[in-house]
């Protein structure tokens, strides 16, 4: 018998997803305001470290304007998880009329060469509304996600991005193959990138300060030829609408002798890139767990958190 706290957090998601869809979508956009005003309220840990953050992005935030930024970016995730429960049962007509994109022909002409194409993104805006859109345009889309208790959860988010027609692949030693398996057959590939959960990725320099980031696009790249599209989706003013910026594919190179060195360099530049996409919309990053080393609770394990 599975335990009562484990029982209920799944059962609270699974009633969460059902009644998002029940919610005419109007009306589920403006209960992102006060969901993330509880959340902000209850999570003072979760506040101070989201408020790390964005003074990382803009070191001028201060007082009420820091304040009002970690509100806003309670609002926009508790927007990801409304949109996010409701998108199964969305048409395909109204995800379209939903998104627009810059930058995606580059991903089309890509995909031509065979070699599949890698979305790197940062945990910012609303993601999965471009993987259900990609998936409509008849792509196939493999997406690695990380892996949460309870493991009933866990298979339920999975099955939640399979209706949105994801192949869903979880983080861990056999990621890396399944991961080039996808791409060997042109899939496009979303790999989330700008946390390092298992810190043990290249050290590169993010938004002023040493870290690890995950080095997983640069190394599949570099065996598959599969260039590097860093990409954010990001939430408009608009109900149910969302613009995504595909930014100039990066296509690595060998440069060095050990493939370790040109990880790390690609990777760099891929956090360059990454800065760029946060900086447009920092408030929009959900980033809630530690991702610095000077980050409390940066290497205790209880900080990694449920995530999408």
């Amino acid at each position: 018998m599975p335990d009562l706290p484990d029982s209920f957090t799944t059962n609270g998601y699974k009633l969460a997803a059902l009644a998002a869809r029940a919610t005419p979508g109007i009306v589920a956009a403006g209960l992102a305001v006060p969901f993330g005003a509880g959340a902000n309220f209850w999570s003072p840990e979760r506040r101070e470290m989201i408020e790390r953050h964005l003074r990382r992005v803009d070191p001028t935030l201060r007082g009420l304007r820091l304040r009002r930024a970690s509100q806003r970016a309670f609002d926009f995730y508790a927007r990801y998880w409304i949109e996010s429960f409701r998108l199964p049962t969305m048409s395909k007509r109204t995800v379209d009329r939903g998104f627009t994109a810059d930058g995606y022909p580059q991903i089309v002409e890509a995909l031509q060469d065979g070699n599949g194409a890698i979305l790197a993104l940062p945990h910012l805006g609303g993601w999965e509304w471009a993987g259900r859109w990609i998936a409509d345009q008849g792509h196939e889309i493999t997406v690695v996600v990380e892996h949460i208790d309870p493991p009933e959860l866990f298979e339920w988010f999975v099955d939640l991005r399979s209706k949105l027609g994801m192949h869903v692949v979880p983080l861990g030693p056999s990621a890396g193959s399944a991961v080039i398996k996808a791409l060997r057959s042109n899939h496009i590939v979303c790999l989330l990138s700008d946390r390092d959960i298992g810190q043990s990725g290249p050290e590169v320099e993010f938004f002023g300060e040493r870290t690890t980031l995950p080095g997983g696009a640069a190394t599949v790249s570099l065996r598959t030829g599969a260039p590097i599209f860093p990409t954010a989706v990001y939430f408009t003013d608009r109900v149910d609408a969302h613009w995504a910026w595909v930014r100039p594919p990066m296509h690595p190179e060998r440069r060095s002798k050990r493939l370790r060195d040109d990880v790390d360099r690609i990777t760099q530049e891929l956090a360059d890139e990454l800065e760029i996409l946060i900086r447009r919309a920092p408030s929009q990053w959900h980033l809630f767990q530690p991702n610095w080393p000077s980050d409390p609770g940066y290497s205790t394990p209880s900080s990694v958190l449920p995530k999408q």
